[in-house]
């Protein structure tokens, strides 16, 4: 996530921009935070006691983290894999730290704000110590992920960025950029294949096999030792996928490729949920072959498809600047409306329209805010006093 094609350097702004990649990742933000909005309804049920704590809306939009991972591989393997000749190892760090972290920290602040808001509550209602809150601040600038059960494990939820729970997906992305930059980069394109292939095997195994009881692949979001290994997994082929295709993408010219996309994300992500069989969990074999072979055609068909009108361009440029922040700054706002519907046991659409609504564009408002007005003057001071020398 937050991988764009226009990376800010003064190399990657020479290639062709894919403005529809991005216009689908703000597509996917989107659906990942209505998505919250209904994980927010089974989640205050469960916590009551009083439901199985199923998702019944875009219940599959968890894997939406999966194509942002595809998306990011593409992009990186796009914009970086003929630069090394004049860019350095430091260079491209640079690159990517300036691109992330800001936005990143501003996440972490946003968290901490909204655990002090709930009362530094933890979901069984004993309340945290502001010295903690501080040190998981700390912490989670420095991406330093929790431990269950620690003191600054601060919400008592497991999560490995407790202030910002959606944070994890960022740590896996940065290790995916380290291996980028110092191996996969490196390989030939049989040899980026072979690998690939290999990460897909595993990755089936792990989630199929459900490995993890949590029949999805919704995995990676703590550090126990399955979560951590199966997160580096649901990263990896995802990400190693996005640059094999990139390396081998040959463009067509596709009409209409933005709304066909945006249909297909929404399509996939309404699939009801689907009963486990035996051993066999086909809840997340069906979302291992939305991995594996759907999100490549979708992102295939994005990078063919044409910015179109003027119209159609304004969306997808408005969308593509508003996904990562709005990815980063809408789940601490989902605590505390989380929060809202456990005390008040709301826990259908019909009984908080009006509030589902607020935390939708409260969201909105708060990443567009922090995008112009914190996170792209940010980069851009940093972009002239680290790289633009």
């Amino acid at each position: 996530m937050g991988s764009k094609v226009q990376a800010s350097t003064q190399f990657a702004d020479t290639k062709p921009h894919y403005e529809l990649l991005d216009g689908l990742r703000g597509v996917a933000a989107i659906l990942v935070l209505i998505y919250h909005i209904f994980e927010g309804f089974a989640f205050a049920e469960s916590t009551n006691g009083e439901g199985s704590g199923l998702i019944t809306t875009l219940n599959h939009g968890h894997i939406a983290v999966d194509f942002f991972f595809i998306l990011s591989g593409f992009v990186i393997s796009y914009a970086y894999d003929d630069r090394w000749g004049k860019m350095s190892l430091g260079g491209f760090f640079k690159r990517r730290l300036i691109r992330l972290h800001p936005m990143l920290i501003m996440g972490a602040v946003v968290g901490m704000i909204s655990f002090m808001l709930t009362g530094c509550q933890q979901w069984s209602g004993e309340v945290t110590p502001i010295s903690w809150v501080m040190i998981a601040l700390l912490l989670t600038i420095f991406m330093v992920p929790a431990l269950p059960g620690l003191p600054y494990e601060v919400r008592g939820n497991g999560e490995m960025f407790p202030l910002n729970g959606p944070m994890w997906s960022l740590f896996f992305e940065y290790i995916g950029n380290i291996l980028y930059a110092l191996v996969i980069r490196r390989l030939s394109t049989k040899l980026l294949a072979v690998l690939t292939a290999i990460l897909g095997v595993l990755h089936a195994w792990i989630f199929v096999g459900d490995l993890s009881g949590y029949d999805s692949v919704g995995i990676g979001w703590t550090i126990d030792t399955i979560n951590f290994w199966g997160g580096l997994v649901r990263m990896l082929f995802p990400f190693s996928m996005g640059m094999l295709l990139a390396r081998t993408f040959k463009p067509r010219e596709v009409k209409g490729a933005f709304w066909i996309c945006s249909a297909m994300l929404i399509t996939v992500f309404a699939v009801p949920y689907i009963a486990k069989s035996g051993a066999i969990s086909l809840n997340s074999l069906y979302e291992v072959v939305c991995i594996a072979v759907i999100f490549p055609f979708i992102v295939w068909l994005g990078a063919c498809g044409k910015g179109g009108d003027n119209y159609t361009g304004r969306i997808n440029n408005f969308l593509g600047e508003l996904s990562y922040p709005l990815y980063i700054v809408h789940y601490p706002i989902m605590y505390i409306f989380y929060k809202w519907l456990i005390e008040n046991r709301c826990y259908t659409l019909g009984d908080t329209l009006g509030l589902s609504a607020l935390v939708v564009l409260s969201s909105v408002a708060l990443a567009y805010a922090c995008l112009k007005l914190y996170d792209e003057p940010v980069r851009k001071w940093l972009a002239r006093k680290y790289i633009q020398k």
